[in-house]
Parts: C-alpha cells; structure tokens; sequence
C-alpha cells in the first residue's frame, strides 16, 4: 500500500558494511550506525554489526525481503527517525541500493521532500576476494551473478559467453546455494568453450570473517571444490598466471 508523503526530518543511510570484519568497514559507515536511531537489515549482516548497534532499535528482516527492508527504512523515516539500512559489501552492488529506491519512487518520494537519503560505500566481495586471492583483476573484469532468481537464465548464459569471448576477467556472485546446484556447472561449461581448462581461478568464501577459506585452482577442477553463497568466483583471462600460490593478472606494463 502506497501511502501520502509528508514533510519530516528523517534519514535513510544505505550502509555498506565491507565483507564481515569491522577493521575493513569505513569510518563513514561506522558513524552512519552510530547516528542511525534504527537498524534494519537482512538477520545475518545484523550478526556481523550486532556488537556496534546496542541498544538502538533493530529490525530484522529474512532472505527474500528485501522490499519489506526497504518499506521499513522508509516508515520509520517518516516519522522522523535516522535509519541505517545495512548491506554488505557496497550497498551499490548486488545490494539494497537500488531497490530501496524503487519502494521510494513508488510511495511519492523526491529528493526535496523532506527525507534525505544518503548512499554509503563499502569495500565489496570482489574487492576483499580479490585481496586475498592475489592481484587478479589487474586488467579488465566483469561481474555476473549466477541467481537466476530475479534475472532469467538464458540472460545469465548470454552474458557467460559474451564476456569469456572477450578475455574478461570474470568474477561469479551468488555461484551456488543449496537450491541453486547447476548453474555453476552450466557457467564452467560456458567458459570452457573460449578458456583453456587450466585458467587459474580463485574461490574465496566468507572473506575476512571466522569461516574464510581461499582455494587456487584451475577451471578444469573448480567443481572439485566446496562452493556456496558465501563464495565469490574468480575466472582468469588468457593472461592470467599463478605463482607461489598467488593469482596474479598482469595490467602490461612489463610488456612496454
């Protein structure tokens, strides 16, 4: 139900947490919470900031919520309230960002109204992965996420094949759940047609918190290996190398 804007003081702080670990959050985002008067967010990124936000009113929302976060970030801001409502990563990518904006933009909001809404960046899984895997995406790269939950997958597939043909770099969001098996094997088979078997990939699961688990292998044996929704998936390009455990691919420079 789309309910009349009104004219308050309240704020909506879209708060990209980082990857898990609060020494890599930003000092903006750690103010952010510390001035919100309510915290929303999804029940396992409340866990990660549960030790930063006592005391302050908390809304919990499950997976598959996200448009009920939203709608709550925006009633309690009509009554005037700072809300920090909290992704992880970057709230910009893959995050609440964008449908937050949708339920304002459908309840009659306008930047003038009254509400201000505040986007904050956050250090995203494929920056944090990408540091721990090595430097892998030192030249070009794209991202896909393998959820054919809000985009159909023969979308998903078209993209495999249009970046593998191009020698991106890619990085696989959302690889595998338990609901979701196949995809990932059906994205492998897609990048095999234009990688060679022995690409480096990197899969690193659950960066920077207590579960963190970083595997280097090639694209050949990538399945051999555990991956879940907590992992991000690293595919090289034709230039991509591994040495002493690291993925590294290189920008170019020392081919000048």
């Amino acid at each position: 139900m789309v309910t009349a804007v009104r004219s308050t003081n309240g704020k909506i702080l879209l708060v990209g947490i980082g990857p898990g670990s609060e020494e890599h959050m930003t000092l903006r985002a750690r103010r952010a919470i510390d001035q919100a008067d309510v915290v929303i967010g999804y029940t396992g990124y409340i866990k990660l900031i549960a030790h930063l936000i006592e005391g302050k009113e908390i809304i919990r929302k499950g997976m598959r919520q996200e448009l009920e976060r939203c709608q709550a970030a925006w009633e309690e801001a009509r009554q005037g309230k700072t809300v920090a409502l909290i992704s992880s990563g970057d709230t910009g990518v893959y995050g609440i960002a964008s449908p937050t904006y949708e339920v304002l933009f459908q309840s009659g909001w306008q930047p003038d109204n009254g509400i201000e809404v505040e986007i904050i960046p956050g250090c995203t899984a494929l920056s944090a992965c990408a540091a721990l895997a090595g430097a892998p995406l030192g030249h070009d790269f794209c991202t896909i996420s393998l959820s054919d939950l809000l985009t159909p997958w023969p979308v998903i597939a078209e993209r495999l094949d249009a970046s593998a043909r191009s020698d991106f770099v890619i990085a696989l969001y959302n690889p595998k759940s338990h609901h979701r098996t196949w995809q990932i094997t059906e994205a492998r088979s897609i990048l095999l047609r234009y990688r060679k078997p022995a690409t480096p990939v990197a899969i690193v699961s659950a960066a920077y918190r207590e579960q963190q688990n970083i595997k280097i292998t090639t694209l050949d044996k990538m399945l051999e290996c555990i991956i879940d929704m907590s992992s991000t998936v690293l595919v090289g390009n034709s230039t991509t190398y591994l040495r002493t455990g690291l993925m590294i691919t290189p920008r170019g420079y020392g081919m000048k």
